[in-house]
């Protein structure tokens, strides 16, 4: 039977700033707040706290797949409190169907209030039978009986969810309410309970509350309602069916949108439905021979950079496509040739946001992640622990603050910085290398006269596009939990690691500080480097002994149970993973409690909540029958912490596959595909990029897809260029067309690859709503989503006939 392997939900946001806060009702009036990314409830990012502000900038970026269903999207801005807990300003509720509507642009939400009425995420699954009986009396009248089966998804609130229902028969003249047992410790409770009401059916109302059973002296706290009106019920026939819940209007008047202030967010959702890899081998087989086409302007990939709105959406699966299949090298040295032909001035080579720059930034950002950890980690922990002022602004400096201790914190850190990176050549990985060989080369050949040339092409990408954000934002590189403000300071250093000829500075203290390294010994070791990591057919032989770090962060673990009458409690741990071990320890720094050796890794599987009656459990299964219990903070997290553990013991002799279902199955084929990149990109032996290439394919279908209007528009362009010799049309202008022939025949290709695979989504589609029913656990009633469906394919319908 045809149908898609996987469902990939994955979501990119940024939550960039907030502003006009209210103020905080004291004599500062100022506010130290966060901002938290939640899937309808659960928290799955937080910021950092920007402290004393009510226009605090962000700038933060958070990446996940989700694993799971969501009806909402919730930004959450809080006001930290030392003494209480934090409290609420304000949320941006967006609704899953809505998410298209701001894709990838920079939009201001106006943060609404939050009413713990409002606040509700789950189902329900109901059974109703209304019969008709006769009492001992003679009396004939109705009777409805409520079963409440199940629920599922329910939130958990205050680390704890003890959910209870409560069934109330509703009507102009009477109200009846009965209760379920309360079931402890779950958020997917099992009712399977009945209740009879007598009733009248005309203006009744069954009304189903859930709460959270609460020990707190402010009562249970209300999950979410459902609201059924009698007269759809028919006599003497039973209706069975999952529900969305809803939330309750309790008549609260909410305050004016503007009273809270706004948000600023950026946010990409994508939902692909990847097929199997038979489907795609024509558009594959396309984009794969990109880098053989002449010119390489008419080839698939570098159309696809054309008719995106912006070069960062088709760089990403490109790259990683490319990189699946051991094509990333050629392509990158296609494109960027063809984009040295075109450069004018070697001033500005690379300079720009082109399609070779984002697909060597996302090069950089795959294949050089352990690179950076290695390089870069311990000096940067080590700022950020002893925390040293390094401010040599004048007018910045803080009372008490030595402008000369502070120059001299800054040099000492510049120094090492700028020593661990020019030492670092050889342990760059081997596909940077041989990138970097080829814009070497190109540049020198193009512009012949410039002995700088082919140092400035290789450093713009190394120093500006590499180490330059990953100081700047160590965060966004997995180099530190958050954004620090003691890094920020060292950005100054990249200016230091530069070739001197390229070193200007319109501040004078900056150019006092430079003169520290205006020495030939700085400029020869940047020349050395750059050649090192530049050089034809450069090979890593030497692998990294040093442990990477892969993970690490806080979550509970459950004793396990080495003694056989000790403790089996859960504690709260600082786990670290490295390519090496996986450990854990009381706080981050302390001695291992723990350590498990990579190899002794046998299966790493998530738990059912059943098992332990809590949520995002998983075990990790070692030698001699031994089980590490571990519960993550939240859904990401634990599928974070799933793959990457999956992921470093893939290639352990003894590992175990217990379950083998289409996703393991999937997943395991990755692995073994992807394991070929070890030796393509110089990664050590047992770290893999987990990459899955009909994945990538799915992705450049669907925005060439998206963008087929673009697609025929640079038809239309190839047409006139071939007819006519004249001046190009305006409207065509924004189109690289060297070979307008050539590039026609790609097009009318792609065209047709998309086409054919939009019939074959089509097809599924159809198929998929034909067997499901609305109301069913996967549709519940109230899923906007497919009610939303269903209406497009009724419109389909009725456009075709």
């Amino acid at each position: 039977e045809q149908c898609p392997l996987s469902w990939l939900r994955v979501l990119t946001s940024s939550v960039c700033e907030a502003k006009n806060l209210p103020t905080y009702p004291g004599p500062n009036k100022m506010r130290d707040c966060y901002c938290t990314v939640n899937l309808d409830q659960e928290e799955v990012f937080r910021t950092k706290i920007v402290e004393k502000s009510l226009c605090p900038f962000y700038g933060e970026d958070f990446y996940c797949e989700i694993p799971r269903t969501f009806r909402h999207l919730s930004f959450y801005i809080f006001d930290r409190d030392v003494f209480r807990r934090d409290s609420i300003i304000g949320k941006v509720a967006i609704q899953k169907e809505d998410l298209q509507k701001y894709h990838n642009r920079d939009t201001w939400f106006q943060l609404q209030h939050v009413d713990a009425d409002s606040e509700v995420q789950g189902k329900v699954h109901l059974e109703l039978r209304l019969s008709e009986v006769i009492t001992d009396t003679g009396v004939v009248c109705h009777k409805l009986a409520t079963r409440v089966l199940e629920c599922q998804g329910l939130p958990i609130v205050n680390g704890q969810c003890d959910p209870y229902a409560t069934v109330t028969l509703a009507g102009p003249s009477r109200s009846e309410a009965k209760k379920t047992k309360v079931k402890k410790k779950t958020n997917n409770p099992h009712f399977d309970e009945v209740f009879y009401f007598e009733v009248g059916i005309s203006k009744e109302w069954v009304i189903i509350d859930l709460w959270n059973a609460s020990n707190l002296k402010f009562g249970d706290e209300f999950l979410g309602e459902l609201r059924l009106p009698l007269k759809f019920l028919r006599q003497s026939s039973s209706y069975e069916a999952w529900y969305f819940l809803q939330p309750r209007d309790n008549g609260n008047k909410s305050l004016k949108p503007d009273d809270l202030g706004s948000l600023r967010l950026n946010v990409v959702y994508t939902e692909d439905h990847v097929f199997s890899s038979d489907y795609y081998s024509p558009l594959r087989d396309l984009l794969l021979k990109s880098a053989d086409v002449e010119p390489v302007s008419a080839s698939a990939a570098h159309i696809l950079g054309e008719v995106c709105r912006e070069k960062q959406e088709a760089a990403i699966p490109l790259v990683r496509l490319f990189l699946h299949y051991g094509r990333i090298v050629p392509f990158i040295s296609a494109i960027a040739s063809a984009e040295v032909k075109r450069t004018q001035d070697p001033n500005t080579i690379f300079r720009g946001n082109s399609l070779t720059s984002k697909c060597i930034d996302e090069t950089m950002k795959l294949a050089g992640m352990h690179y950076l950890q290695v390089t870069l980690k311990p000096i940067i922990d080590e700022i950020c622990q002893v925390h040293k002022p390094c401010e040599i602004d004048p007018v910045k400096l803080k009372d008490g603050e030595n402008l000369e201790n502070n120059r001299e914190n800054l040099r000492q850190y510049v120094d090492r910085i700028f020593t661990v990176i020019t030492k670092s050549g050889v342990s760059c990985p081997t596909v940077m290398c041989d990138i970097f060989f080829s814009l070497r080369e190109s540049a020198a050949k193009r512009f012949q006269g410039d002995p700088d040339v082919r140092y400035t092409a290789v450093s713009s990408f190394i120093f500006l596009r590499f180490f330059a954000p990953a100081i700047l934002s160590p965060n966004l590189f997995q180099l530190t939990p958050h954004h620090p403000v003691s890094t920020a300071s060292l950005f100054l250093a990249m200016h230091i690691v530069l070739p001197p000829c390229s070193a200007n500075f319109k501040e004078s203290y900056m150019a006092t500080f430079y003169d520290y390294f205006n020495e030939q010994k700085y400029a020869d070791a940047v020349k050395n480097f750059l050649d090192l990591i530049s050089s034809s057919g450069r090979r890593d032989h030497k692998s990294i002994e040093q442990p990477i770090l892969l993970k690490e962060g806080f979550m509970i673990k459950r004793a396990q149970g080495r003694k056989r009458f000790g403790m089996k409690n859960f504690k709260k741990r600082w786990f670290r993973l490295t390519n090496h071990e996986f450990t854990y320890q009381k706080s981050k720094g302390d001695h291992p409690l723990c350590s498990i050796p990579i190899e002794n890794i046998l299966a790493v599987e998530r738990l059912e909540e059943e098992s332990f009656k809590m949520k995002n459990m998983f075990q990790v299964i070692q030698p001699e029958r031994r089980v590490l219990y571990i519960q993550a903070n939240n859904c990401v997290e634990a599928k974070d912490w799933i793959d990457i553990l999956t992921k470093v013991s893939q290639c352990n002799k003894k590992r175990q596959c217990r379950y083998q279902d289409v996703s393991d199955m999937q997943a395991l084929r990755c692995f073994q595909r992807s394991f070929l990149l070890t030796l393509l990109i110089g990664l050590p032996a047992n770290i893999q990029l987990d990459i899955d290439g009909d994945r990538e394919t799915e992705r450049i279908y669907s925005l060439f897809n998206l963008y087929m209007p673009k697609l025929e528009k640079m038809q239309e362009a190839c047409g006139s260029k071939s007819v006519y010799d004249g001046p190009e049309e305006e409207e065509y202008s924004t189109f690289i067309i060297d070979d307008p022939k050539e590039t026609y025949k790609t097009l009318k290709l792609i065209i047709e690859g998309v086409g054919t695979l939009e019939q074959e989504h089509a097809q599924y589609k159809r198929d998929k709503f034909k067997k499901t029913k609305y109301g069913s656990q996967e549709h519940p009633i109230g899923d906007k989503s497919f009610q939303t469906y269903i209406r497009q394919q009724s419109e389909i319908s009725a456009h075709s006939i």
